[in-house]
């Protein structure tokens, strides 16, 4: 049996001055606590900048990151990866973009409202087990954008994992009934949802809390990976909630 890991995926909300108290420089603890929480040991956040980063990474010192600018060299969003690195060994890492030239961050097509992009980590941990972590943020307006980013993603996924377990993590600003999840359905990746161990529930609360709603954050996970458990955080931590999605944490078994 492989070793047992747990996932996490995190919008932290970007940083937006007219959130008041909910503002960024206000939560930057408990965002760190909610990960600390869930012992997770690669987390994939999205609407983080590199100073955002920066703040986490000062009170998470048992994790290393990698991530790149949706823009390319701008202080503009990224979909990081912080990773456990008595873990998890870092061995490979890049990034593309979602839209008609992957390979040139920054470029926006299909009618989409802001660049973005995939970041991937391929990791191994002491028994030799390897396995790719793909993250990603999909467009929140345009359908079309959201549909050909995942089909991008998963093209890339199913170039990539042939041999190698493989998870799919991100804000894919879509419900479960969506094309998107469709398509991710019809490429043979299962949701962490399918181990949830309660009613399926919104994941995006806008700093309200609650539990009324569908979600739109989510881990996947390919065929050859055993999902044992999912949970959805809502807690409050010192009195506020680190985001205005609720951190989702996998636990799985890459095989």
């Amino acid at each position: 049996m492989g070793l047992k890991l747990h996932i996490m995926t995190f919008n932290l909300r970007v940083h937006v001055l007219d959130d008041g108290d909910n503002a960024w420089p206000n939560r930057i603890a408990e965002a760190a606590e909610a990960i600390k929480h869930a012992q997770a040991d690669i987390v994939c956040t999205q609407e983080g900048t590199p100073s955002m980063l920066r703040d986490l990474q000062e009170l998470l010192p048992e994790y290393r990151s990698l991530g790149a600018s949706r823009s390319s060299g701008t202080e503009d969003e990224c979909c990081a990866i912080f990773y456990k690195s008595d873990v998890v060994t870092l061995k490979e890492s890049g990034h593309f973009g979602l839209s008609e030239h992957p390979e040139q961050l920054g470029y926006m097509s299909w009618d989409t409202a802001c660049p973005r992009m995939c970041t991937w980590a391929k990791f191994s941990n002491r028994e030799g087990g390897e396995w790719i972590v793909y993250n990603t943020h999909l467009d929140h307006v345009s359908e079309e954008a959201r549909q050909k980013g995942i089909q991008l993603i998963l093209s890339r996924m199913n170039s990539a994992r042939i041999q190698l377990p493989a998870m799919l993590t991100g804000d894919f600003n879509c419900e479960p009934e969506s094309s998107v999840i469709e398509l991710i359905n019809e490429a043979g990746l299962t949701s962490a949802f399918s181990v949830l161990d309660e009613p399926l529930s919104r994941t995006y609360h806008a700093f309200q809390g609650g539990d009324t709603g569908s979600p739109i954050d989510y881990i996947y996970v390919s065929q050859n990976t055993r999902l044992v458990s999912c949970v959805i955080d809502r807690s409050l931590y010192n009195g506020r909630y680190p985001s205005d999605h609720y951190p989702i944490t996998a636990a799985v078994i890459p095989n």
